[in-house]
């Protein structure tokens, strides 16, 4: 159901502004030079939300100087770059270049947050930045949710969800991508779904942390709105963060996540950004042989989620939609609503299983190891707890086989099996 209402638009006096035609051209050719039919992603839904006045996003300068003392720094590497999209600018933060065939590691935040927030812990921990120095990283920032944006001029229409994802493919064109493969959190996981279900020939695979593919009924747009207006805005969004348990007892969190809420994200564009995302409409996918023509992700995805965290059913309703073949299922013991942040190591090494099962870094170097790179499936403590962990056979670019490695103890690497088909659900 369409909640229009919720955005609607302002009487102003500045003449009213289109989205940049010429980067609507540059994405025609090159969505064309690819095959796509452009003609057809309209009648899809790219464009069938447009709004009466749209204004693109003020192209500013942003700093990474001014981070906030509990946000640990990223390193020097990272490029800060403004695109220019179809429904205004996306900033954009990217480290490396693309290498070979490899795909690029594409991130969204959740809302409430940006990239900074959302994924410097993830990114800074050291097994991380093992895996990453192998590909070229590319954070994406919601439209006025990065460090010391400017707030929107009065009239402004946010992007629908639709178009947050119709935004991406001018960011894969931009850097030259071949692929991605994409981490998203929450809203930003919603997005990610999104722009895989329209462009999947630019998507290689999917994590997918707290995803509800479910767009809100009306009792639930109406406790939002009550808490939007019994609370301010960053203890609303906190509510959708965090469980209610970690809000009561967790408070060091909840305290350090409300003031970085507060000093990072400008308020105003915040607001618009979490209606829409509480407008959002349910993602159109069922797991095939459910009913007829039925839609889902064509990657392999992995769907996580905290034990304890407020979006668990959210995502125990997306595993339910897609296709188990292609699907594993991360539920992690001990967290909360932001795994990334409280448990990157078990992330980290879910991440790295991952991309080992579509065939990439089949080799690591352990750090606690003198003996230098080690097979890493049947050295570290997730492949002892696991049921069935996933890896690779070898690390190629280009086309990959699909053979994975079963291992189920550390005594032995396993045996080379078929594409194991099944939804794993892993607590550790």
């Amino acid at each position: 159901m369409k909640i229009s209402h919720l955005h609607k638009e302002q009487e102003t006096t500045s003449p009213r502004v289109t989205p940049s035609q010429q980067g609507v051209n540059h994405l025609k050719e090159w969505v064309g030079e690819r095959g796509f039919d452009w003609h057809r992603l309209e009648m899809a839904g790219l464009q069938e939300l447009r709004m009466t006045e749209e204004k693109p996003l003020l192209r500013e300068q942003m700093s990474m100087d001014n981070c906030d003392e509990f946000l640990p720094p990223m390193d020097s590497n990272w490029q800060e770059h403004d695109i220019e999209t179809p429904y205004g600018m996306l900033h954009v933060v990217i480290r490396g270049a693309p290498k070979g065939n490899r795909p690029a590691i594409l991130t969204y935040h959740d809302v409430g947050m940006n990239h900074k927030l959302c994924f410097n812990t993830f990114f800074n921990f050291e097994d991380m930045q093992e895996i990453t120095k192998h590909f070229v990283v590319c954070h994406v920032d919601a439209p006025g949710q990065q460090p010391n944006a400017s707030q929107f001029p009065s009239g402004y229409q946010f992007p629908t969800m639709d178009q947050l994802a119709a935004m991406l493919p001018s960011v894969v064109q931009h850097f030259g991508f071949k692929s991605v493969v994409g981490i998203g959190v929450g809203a930003g996981a919603y997005i990610l779904a999104k722009f895989a279900l329209i462009f999947p020939d630019m998507v290689e695979g999917m994590v997918l942390l707290n995803i509800d593919p479910c767009g809100k009924g009306w009792i639930d747009w109406a406790a939002t709105k009550l808490s939007g207006l019994t609370s301010s805005l960053p203890d609303t969004v906190l509510s959708h963060l965090c469980s209610q348990e970690e809000l009561m007892n967790n408070t060091e969190l909840v305290q350090s996540l409300r003031q970085q809420i507060g000093a990072n994200v400008n308020q105003s564009n915040l607001q618009l950004f979490w209606n829409m995302y509480n407008s959002r409409r349910d993602l159109e996918m069922n797991r095939p042989g459910t009913v007829a023509n039925a839609k889902t992700l064509q990657c392999p995805v992995m769907l996580v989620v905290g034990d304890n965290s407020p979006a668990e059913e959210g995502v125990v309703e997306c595993n339910s939609k897609l296709d188990p073949t292609q699907t594993t299922f991360l539920k992690m013991a001990d967290s909360g609503g932001l795994p990334q942040t409280t448990q990157p190591g078990k992330l980290t090494e879910a991440f790295k299983y991952f991309l080992q099962g579509m065939g990439y870094i089949a080799y690591l170097v352990d750090r606690r190891l003198s003996s230098g790179a080690v097979a890493s499936a049947s050295m570290t403590r997730l492949a002892r707890s696991r049921t069935a962990s996933l890896t690779s056979a070898s690390s190629v670019d280009g086309h990959r086989p699909r053979i994975c490695t079963q291992t189920n103890s550390s005594d032995s690497v396993g045996q080379v099996t078929q594409n194991i088909s099944h939804t794993m659900e892993v607590s550790c």
